[in-house]
């Protein structure tokens, strides 16, 4: 019997762990669907190779529809540390008022002023570290590149921003900055500082504290109303249970839905129609889906010998608002250093992405099965206030291939096709038809009040209709914040891990 059983030990599950076996007298079992790798020095280099993602050697090989009738393969890492030691190690958080969102839809917890400590204490800021909104002695290290040390694109695109009349932004986590400057990066030269390095490593050590791999959760056991534990299956098939006085589900966006929708909890109609017994009829679960859409424009290089597969994919970034938008820093343009594969022509891309959305999607079980995954629906663009601001977007990246230092660097723009026309319309038809994912999935099990029709956790995670029951990692965000996920699923982690470990009672332990 343990006293806390983490789900998932990915962005928000290893620093729950991590948090919660401060305690010594908590007894801490982390499970996690993909291997484990406690070795640094004989961990894969896809893991630790930060200037780049890891596709497919650590992916649970998910497809998602972004918009219908189109499927598209969706990253999620399926290791330790989850989708922080797969990802592009950008390390953004949201805006404030993001936070403060949250707390006007019933959950006061959240607001900025109540995050930010947990932001502080989660960092290294290895350049603003001194700042009061910043924090310098943390398990996540984070760098920006200097101006020396930036790829001429990299370069080109800052200086082609000043030219386009955008501010120099050197702190993009600077609360109330905007602008375009260099990227904050959790990683140390090539190293991606994740969740598995930065809190679990240390973590290892506790007598208290057990991460057993190559476990898959099939479903949660409930008794009564009450989780009491998890039902597992091995890397060779055997299934099991395992108990706890409370279960912690920090499988994700994706996979915690599913593990709920699985064990019966979820909207009646469909676990029903899927002959899944309903231990809580939860119409939340799997609604309210939240992303960031994005469309690249790609570029030909005019000179080859630019692109180089083996750099730093990230350098720099531009936050910004769109004209008549409410909604601050509401769009981001990104430049990639390259796009494609190393057999094609050289290119490389600038990223439009929309930071504030309006729309939602939903995610829903396609079978029983524990094994067949879930159908996750986007629905990008289908609210027209997302379609005027991602063109707004899309025409503002288009204006850095006109003229300037970035534009100079560029033989032809292949997507989108120049001869289509840059007109409100011909863009809009292909943010409808192209927008993809940020990869940056959030809302599907949101918290709020029991008012809240739409409401499946408490503001502390803790499940409407199901006692012992928590649920903390990204699908918890009543929407997705305007950054990269990456910080605030971390940010979660710590929300919850403190209040594990500093107020066991409000969990009953």
């Amino acid at each position: 019997m343990f006293d806390v059983l983490v789900v998932g030990a990915g962005s928000a599950g290893s620093v729950i762990a991590a948090r919660a076996s401060e305690n010594p007298d908590c007894q801490v079992l982390l499970v996690e669907a993909g291997p484990d790798y406690p070795d640094l020095s004989k961990t894969p280099f896809d893991l630790t190779n930060g200037h780049n993602n890891s596709y497919r050697a650590h992916d649970w090989g998910l497809d998602y529809e972004p918009v219908p009738g189109r499927q598209v393969a969706f990253p999620r890492g399926r290791v330790t540390g989850g989708s922080s030691a797969v990802n592009t190690t950008i390390a953004l958080r949201g805006m404030p008022e993001d936070y403060d969102e949250w707390a006007e839809q019933g959950n006061p917890e959240w607001r900025w002023e109540n995050v930010l400590p947990a932001f502080q204490r989660l960092e290294r800021d290895l350049d603003f570290g001194s700042e009061p909104y910043h924090g310098d002695s943390g398990p996540i290290s984070i760098r920006r590149y200097p101006r020396n040390q930036l790829l001429p694109q990299h370069a080109a695109f800052l200086e082609s921003a000043q030219g386009l009349g955008y501010p120099l932004c050197e702190d993009a986590n600077e609360p109330w900055g905007w602008g375009a400057g260099p990227h904050p990066l959790n990683k140390l030269g090539r190293l991606r500082i994740s969740c598995a390095v930065g809190y679990l490593s240390p973590a290892r050590v506790r007598d208290n504290l057990e991460i057993r791999p190559d476990t898959f959760v099939r479903r949660l056991v409930i008794e009564v109303g009450r989780c009491v534990g998890v039902e597992v299956e091995d890397a060779q098939g055997k299934v099991a249970e395992i108990r706890a006085r409370l279960v912690v589900l920090s499988a994700g966006a994706i996979m915690s839905p599913a593990i709920l929708m699985r064990s019966g909890i979820g909207p009646r109609r469909q676990l029903e129609n899927l002959g899944i017994d309903v231990q809580a009829d939860t119409p939340g679960v799997g609604a309210n889906l939240s992303d960031h859409p994005a469309l690249a424009v790609v570029c030909q290089a005019r000179d080859a010998s630019l692109i180089d597969f083996d750099q730093p994919l990230m350098q720099t970034i531009l936050r910004y608002t769109a004209e008549g938008s409410d909604k601050r820093n509401d769009l981001q343009i990104e430049q990639l250093s390259f796009a494609g594969r190393p057999e094609r022509p050289a290119a490389f891309a600038i990223a439009s992405v929309l930071e504030y959305q309006h729309g939602r999607g939903e995610l829903r079980l396609a079978s029983a099965d524990p094994h067949r995954p879930p159908v996750i629906d986007n629905r990008f663009c289908e609210d027209e206030r997302d379609v005027a601001r991602l063109v707004r977007c899309l025409k503002d990246t288009l204006a850095f291939t006109d003229s300037g230092p970035l534009a100079d660097l560029i033989e032809a723009v292949t997507f989108p096709d120049p001869a289509r026309g840059k007109d409100e319309d011909a863009l809009a038809g292909l943010c409808r038809r192209f927008a993809g994912s940020g990869y940056h999935p959030c809302g599907t099990a949101k918290m709020g009040p029991t008012d809240d029709p739409l409401a499946v956790v408490d503001q502390f995670g803790c499940a409407h209709g199901v006692d012992q029951l928590v649920v903390a990692d990204a699908s918890i965000m009543p929407g997705v914040p305007r950054a990269n996920t990456n910080l605030t699923c971390i940010m979660v982690g710590e929300m919850v891990g403190e209040w594990l470990r500093t107020g066991p009672g409000r969990y009953g332990l």
